[in-house]
């Protein structure tokens, strides 16, 4: 990855290429990055990060690198979003903050109208919320690598993130009509791309991403990879992956 942006004021199509630029602030703060090619319009990509990350955690990690160098390079804009804070789960306040963000990023540059969403492990909440009614913003496909998606049995898996869930949607009980997974079976089939793994230990496979793909998947688009390994391991970062997310997209740039 080369060099950072500092702060600065920018405006439409004027945010350098190449560089990873600041947008929003505080638990907000996400980094912006449009790839040299993006003359004229280009697509975004909005990556959401696992449970207490940041968008400089994204930034700085060699593995989540591997994906959006991939993204970069395919000709997408790839926004690391703060999600509204390291433990937001997908709340109603940190879909509002990311909302914001898309505004003003969107403003940044020669956006082509169409965004695209990417969860990692907690940031599946927010990935697939983003693409549901009532999202600030219109989504066009999601991607997901051993995503939550069902905010309940998140809620229910352990003390601590039950605390945060709470903290986060500000209820002692987050009732079913704000958990994706619900949401996400009501609404019908959306293009999805699930990746996970059976040897999960952290986030229940056969509960999050295969059930979703199962009640929700598109027919014929995306689709269900079933990897190996523990959470977040090492074969979801390789250059494999990063073209099948990429392409992913490129075939719905196509449509």
């Amino acid at each position: 990855m080369t060099g950072h942006a500092g702060p600065q004021t920018l405006h439409h199509a004027a945010v350098p290429s190449g560089v990873w630029v600041p947008v929003g602030s505080g638990e907000a703060l996400s980094l912006l990055r449009v790839p040299k090619s993006c003359v004229q319009a280009c697509a975004l990509v909005v990556v959401s990060h696992p449970r207490g990350q940041s968008a400089a955690h994204l930034r700085d990690s060699t593995s989540a690198s591997v994906l959006t160098s991939a993204l970069i390079h395919a000709g997408f804009a790839v926004l690391l979003s703060g999600d509204g804070g390291p433990a937001s789960w997908g709340s109603p306040a940190g879909l509002a903050a990311l909302g914001q963000v898309h505004a003003q990023a969107t403003d940044l540059f020669g956006w082509s109208g169409r965004t695209y969403a990417l969860g990692l492990s907690m940031g599946g909440l927010m990935a697939l919320r983003s693409a549901l009614p009532g999202a600030p913003y219109p989504v066009e496909g999601v991607a997901l690598i051993d995503g939550w998606v069902d905010l309940r049995l998140a809620w229910g898996s352990a003390l601590s993130r039950r605390e945060e869930i709470g903290a986060a949607y500000g209820l002692a009980d987050p009732p079913e009509d704000l958990n994706p997974a619900w949401l996400a079976r009501a609404w019908g089939p959306r293009p999805l791309l699930v990746f996970g793994s059976p040897d999960d230990r952290t986030v229940p496979f056969d509960r999050n991403g295969e059930a979703l793909w199962a009640e929700a998947g598109e027919p014929d688009v995306g689709g269900l990879v079933r990897l190996s390994g523990g959470h977040l391991g090492g074969n979801r970062f390789t250059p494999d992956v990063a073209r099948q997310v990429a392409a992913f997209y490129r075939t719905l740039e196509r449509r």
